[in-house]
């Protein structure tokens, strides 16, 4: 008996990951569907931020305009613990985090999928899945207690921190469970003599300094609604599904810096901890897992959105080049490869921050001497690089031997599923690359600088292979373009027989 849906890859979750992945997919022409147990978007949002990297990610795309339309401010600042991070002196055209909703991002990113075809099965719980060697058979239910069967090439759990797909799966998520306890609740609070209801007031960054208090602190999103995150005494060993009660808003609000505020009415609210597990697989057979089904943290320097969105963003092209039978042996398995690599990074430094926010006066210790090296411009920068993502460097062969390999190129505009060779009109770089010119674009060159090194990404006698999500995979002269058709033939696959320059210049 035949599936009731039929498609190329099946999403678990409508999620900033799993529609951005979605979204990815539609542009790169494959066949997709996005099942979501909630019947609509609550309209809550967890994350409030897009880090820089995230802002390329999606400039490259042409969709990060029409998000900054929706966002409620730039905070040209980030933090480690709540110490301050200068984004100004980084190498990017987004020196700034964008204040925005998770609500709205995904708002955005569901539009786009009308226009690639591909439905967001609203309502629709995945419960049951096997696998096999061409695919995969899932069950999905929906509130009605009927059931559908979808039938897929790929499944991607990208279902949240308790997903459903990681447990199926098996696949054991090792790492500790959370010692302290934390609350966040969207309210409406009375106007005050020193505010303005939530229209226009500035956000700051939170004042994490260990406190036996606990910490609380506000950020206005509009319409006096206010995101409230606090925790001290009364949230420690809460039960992670009880409610937040209207006492505890209370007694939180009273602990914020600035003018007294008046609790009228909480909109949603929730309490989470400081858990930090990983996946030890992000892939197994033709399942995989991103965004929090792969990885659970704390939620420290604004980066768990972030993470998600670029594991999607590093997937999507890979996953669609191997449907489409252009993918050499292993592309796929890079993404477990680069990813799980970046995922354990972020677990450590999340982590970090949370022992430096403790009353314990060793911890404060710590702080103040982070603090101090942190006053130095370029101790600075490289930390505000690393909660940004923009120093994010994957591990590509000869990477030791040019500073380039392996890193981003910020302000590229990449289209979906292809690559870019970047070489000067002519040059014997171009004609190696010719018979993947199916697969990829060319540029005259490329003169922006890596401040993180000081070395230019290619001068003017090099030519450079991005892969499409923006990281160069090869740098070589552009006169004797030494292992350039290897590169090719390792990232995009094998050579498809020439027919002439179908690149488009630009």
């Amino acid at each position: 008996m035949g599936a009731d849906i039929e498609t190329e890859v099946l999403i678990a979750g409508a999620g900033p990951t799993g529609l951005l992945l979605a979204c990815e997919l539609g542009l790169a022409g494959v066949g997709a569907a996005v099942a979501e147990r909630l019947p609509r978007r609550s309209g809550h949002s967890k994350a409030l931020n897009l880090q820089p990297r995230t802002a390329e990610v999606l400039d490259c795309r042409g969709w990060l305009a029409p998000l900054l339309d929706r966002s409620l401010t730039l905070l040209p600042a980030g933090h480690f613990a709540g110490l301050p991070l200068d984004y100004s002196a980084l190498d990017t055209a987004f020196p700034y985090q964008v204040g925005i909703p998770q609500a709205r991002v995904e708002e955005f990113l569901e539009g786009r999928l009308d226009r690639y075809g591909v439905p967001v099965l609203r309502g629709r719980e995945l419960t049951s899945f096997r696998q096999d060697a061409d695919g995969v058979t899932a069950t999905l239910h929906g509130p009605d207690g009927t059931e559908q069967t979808v039938r897929a090439r790929y499944l991607v759990g990208a279902d949240g921190g308790r997903s459903t797909v990681r447990r199926l799966l098996g696949t054991p998520f090792p790492g500790r469970d959370g010692r302290i306890g934390m609350a966040v609740a969207d309210v409406e609070l009375a106007p005050t003599a020193g505010g303005t209801g939530g229209s226009g007031e500035p956000w700051e960054l939170p004042d994490l300094a260990p406190d036996p208090a606990g910490v609380a602190f506000v950020l206005p999103l509009g319409d006096g609604v206010y995101r409230l995150t606090f925790g001290g005494p009364d949230q420690q060993g809460a039960d992670r599904d009880a409610p937040v009660t209207d006492d505890e808003v209370r007694a939180a609000l009273a602990r914020c810096p600035g003018p007294s505020r008046e609790l009228r009415r909480v909109r949603w609210a929730s309490r989470f901890t400081d858990a930090s597990r990983q996946a030890e697989r992000y892939i197994e057979g033709r399942v995989v897992l991103a965004g929090d089904a792969a990885h659970i943290h704390a939620p420290a320097g604004g980066q768990g959105l972030n993470l998600g969105m670029q594991d999607a963003f590093n997937l999507g092209w890979k996953l669609a080049a191997t449907l489409r039978g252009r993918a050499p042996e292993g592309l796929l398995a890079t993404y477990h490869t680069e990813r799980h690599a970046v995922g354990a990074r972020v677990l450590a430094n999340t982590r970090a921050q949370v022992v430096l926010t403790l009353p314990d006066p060793d911890a404060m210790v710590v702080r103040d001497l982070l603090s101090d090296l942190l006053g130095e411009p370029a101790a600075n920068r490289r930390v505000a690089a690393m909660i940004a993502g923009t120093d994010i460097r994957y591990p590509v062969p000869g990477a030791a031997d040019h500073p380039s390999l392996g890193r981003r190129v910020p302000g590229l505009g990449l289209p979906a599923g292809r690559g870019a060779v970047l070489a000067d009109a002519g040059s014997p770089a171009a004609a190696v690359a010719e018979p993947w010119a199916d697969r990829l674009d060319r540029l005259d060159r490329l003169d922006r600088l890596d401040r993180s090194t000081g070395a230019p990404v290619v001068d003017e006698a090099e030519a450079a292979l991005v892969r499409p999500d923006g990281y160069v995979c090869w740098v070589g002269r552009a006169d004797a373009p030494h292992g350039l058709d290897a590169a090719l033939a390792g990232w995009f696959g094998a050579a498809a027989v020439p027919t002439g320059d179908r690149t488009g210049r630009r």
